[in-house]
């Protein structure tokens, strides 16, 4: 894996298309790298950020099959910013259905921020679907963290947004 400006070339899907999930939504995804490599998940921050191609360019497409959802209500999943049936249970069960779509055993989970979490959320709730956790820029919904992003920190830092 790599990080930072230090990524690996610029790279197309293989596939991307939606999953339905509910009967209001159908996430998108995308997958990249190798068909037959090591599969790897990766969970994108939030709110309704989704998926950037520089994504695409943290795993070795050579050994590894990236899989890259939009979770419910972010990207390109439709409905666009629905909350309707959008919790953290409803984003787990999506992941473990996707896998399952795409003929999976388990893969390696990776997540950034709101990703993170869901990672965590997600492992621990499909141990055995989990071969192994990636995570960054840690963000775990404490009551603390939550504050600071809309009370007392970055809404001081970026009042506008």
């Amino acid at each position: 894996m790599k990080s930072g400006n230090n990524l690996y070339p610029e790279i197309e899907p293989f596939e991307s298309g939606g999953l339905r999930v509910s009967d209001v939504h159908t996430i998108f995804f995308e997958q990249v790298g190798n068909p037959k490599g090591k599969p790897v998940v990766f969970l994108h921050g939030g709110p309704g950020v989704g998926i950037i191609p520089a994504y695409r360019r943290f795993f070795d497409p050579k050994f590894y099959h990236v899989i890259l959802p939009d979770q419910r209500g972010a990207g390109r999943s439709i409905p666009h910013a629905e909350l309707l049936e959008n919790t953290t249970r409803h984003l787990i069960e999506d992941l473990e259905r996707l896998r399952l779509h795409l003929g999976l055993g388990s893969w390696l989970v990776f997540g950034g921020s709101w990703g993170s979490t869901l990672a965590l959320c997600y492992a621990i709730a499909y141990p055995q679907s989990v071969k192994g956790i990636i995570i960054r820029g840690v963000f775990l919904a404490r009551q603390s963290e939550t504050d600071w992003l809309h009370k007392f920190g970055a809404s001081g830092i970026f009042p506008d947004q």
